[in-house]
């Protein structure tokens, strides 16, 4: 009997049809999702651009960046930083990266000549950029215009890349594959062309070279009461250098652009509550008697165990001195003190008036202020939580009452007053290392700013509490090392630590969350022993 393959041709055939126009799909899909991308880079990079004669912080992307971290509830913003610690920007843009991924893809794919959803999605984007860069605490009415522009031009990309003339109702004709090789070659240009607007316009705003030189010639004033030589035996093996190096230091903060601003142009307003309001400049400020302290510096984010605390040797000029040449006037007890980003702290005015070394710092272990630690003048309070005290890059002080005034944080929930609480960490042996039996050395720092450290005392598996080993007490404005040493025993072990203050105020058992007003609780090492 002979045999037809007809049937099977036809078979052939139409799955080759198929699978041609499922091809053809997924290659309109991917364009689609690409023109969707390009017209979001696009839009963003005008507004980059834009924003370089408006306002570093008009920017949309930062401006939508920024609203994130002020709406964003206590909780969420504590497992960010407990995740992922001073990388917490990162994590930030990387968040707000995958979302105009996602919008615009969906902008690109849903896009259509009669009905431009895509469009609209990308326009509303812009106008959300538009109000969140309103509300920025620097903003002027100009601020609108970067989202604004960026998203018009973006919508216009949107609609050339996919066939259809700007105006709606209009789809431009001509041969599919001409089309497709007009659009490629259009979306590489676009793509070049927006990644060079942005980073033109990233450039413009970048103050880095002028604030490099400004702080290359500064002259640091010179203290008239300079810091006590710090002594080696400060320092314990296995725990962490007792001063903190500037490129170590911890940083955390609302700025997702750091404030960029020069000697030359700072400025301290002081009004309020007070009898003779004034302004104070650069040249004011370093004409006064400096002083130079050894302070330790803790977030109240800061986890038990945890590494948001540093110790550093500030150089700057009192508080108090300038408080008392305004006459602060009765029932005034807060100090209201504003970044030049418009961040804003309240901090207690006795902590500013007790005799604590208090200041307004100008240099941090002997340089000039890093500009992400608030060049060119920051606060420094030793005993509080910086949320609300350690103001960087001031530019404002209002003195006021806790009764009439808010502060950025505590407008979210915050506790007002923010005391640090005593707390100690362990830093050798590391959790989850492995160690070698016999003699062992279990070391760490223990802090109680303002109050002292008296002792430190351990734990092990839950035995008697052991009195470690301190170092000599260099300040009770600063963290003290210890040490102990532990005959180490085959097996898994679990270590506590727990401080008791100057006072003598052990701190507590009680594990507590940051928020309101800082974690509390026992640090705790699980360690293996290796015999």
């Amino acid at each position: 009997m002979a045999w037809s393959g007809t049937p099977y041709v036809l078979v052939i055939i139409r799955l080759a049809a198929a699978a041609k126009r499922t091809l053809v799909e997924v290659t309109q899909g991917m364009r689609r999702v690409l023109a969707g991308w390009i017209a979001a880079a696009v839009a963003l990079a005008v507004g980059q651009l834009v924003a370089a004669g408006v306002g570093r912080d008009s920017a949309p992307f930062y401006a939508v960046g920024s609203a994130v971290v002020d709406r964003t509830p206590s909780g969420v913003r504590e497992w960010v930083i407990s995740n992922f610690g001073t990388d917490d920007k990162a994590f930030l843009f990387a968040c707000l990266a995958v979302l105009v991924a996602v919008l615009s893809a969906l902008a690109g794919t849903v896009e259509r000549n009669g009905r431009p959803i895509g469009s609209a999605i990308i326009a509303a984007f812009a106008i959300f950029g538009a109000v969140t860069a309103m509300s920025r605490p620097t903003s002027t009415g100009a601020f609108v215009w970067p989202s604004l522009l960026g998203g018009v031009v973006g919508v216009v990309v949107l609609r050339l890349l996919l066939g259809y003339r700007p105006v709606a109702g209009v789809i431009d004709s001509g041969d599919p594959e001409l089309s497709r090789r007009r659009f490629f070659a259009a979306a590489g240009i676009l793509a070049a062309a927006s990644a060079g607007a942005y980073a033109l316009g990233r450039k413009l705003v970048d103050r880095s070279a002028e604030l490099a030189a400004d702080r290359r010639t500064l002259r640091l004033p010179v203290p008239q009461s300079p810091a006590p030589p710090i002594p080696p035996d400060v320092n314990v093996r296995g725990a962490v250098p007792y001063v903190t190096d500037n490129g170590d230091f911890y940083r955390i903060d609302t700025a997702l652009q750091v404030p960029q601003m020069t000697t030359g142009e700072w400025r301290l307003k002081i009004h309020g509550m007070v009898d003779r309001p004034r302004t104070i400049t650069w040249n004011d400020l370093v004409s006064m008697a400096a002083v130079q302290r050894a302070v330790t510096l803790t977030c109240v984010s800061n986890e038990v165990g945890g590494d948001l605390i540093g110790n550093a040797v500030w150089t700057g000029i009192p508080i108090k001195p300038i408080l008392d040449s305004v006459g602060v006037q009765p029932g005034a007890n807060m100090l209201l003190s504003r970044s030049v980003d418009g961040w804003t702290a309240g901090t207690p005015i006795s902590t500013l008036i007790d005799g604590r070394d208090a200041i307004l710092a100008v240099a941090m272990n002997g340089q000039p202020l890093p500009t992400e630690h608030g060049y060119p003048v920051r606060q420094v309070v030793p005993g509080l939580y910086g949320y609300v005290s350690a103001t960087k890059w001031v530019t404002d002080w209002e003195i006021t009452s806790f009764d009439k005034a808010t502060a950025y944080w505590t407008d979210r929930g915050w506790s007002a007053l923010g005391p640090i609480k005593t707390g100690c960490r362990i830093d050798s042996p590391s959790s989850g290392a492995r160690v070698g039996g016999g003699t062992q050395v279990i070391a760490g720092t223990a802090w109680a700013q303002h109050r002292g450290i008296k002792t430190v005392e351990v734990q092990i598996d839950g035995g008697a509490w052991q009195t470690a080993n301190l170092a000599p007490e260099y300040s009770i404005d600063t963290w003290r090392q210890w040490w102990l040493p532990w005959q180490a025993g085959k097996g898994t072990h679990t270590i506590v630590a727990r401080a008791t203050d100057g006072t003598g105020v052990t701190q507590t058992s009680e594990t507590a969350d940051p928020v309101p007003d800082g974690a509390s609780g026992y640090p705790k090492k699980v360690v293996r022993v290796d015999a």
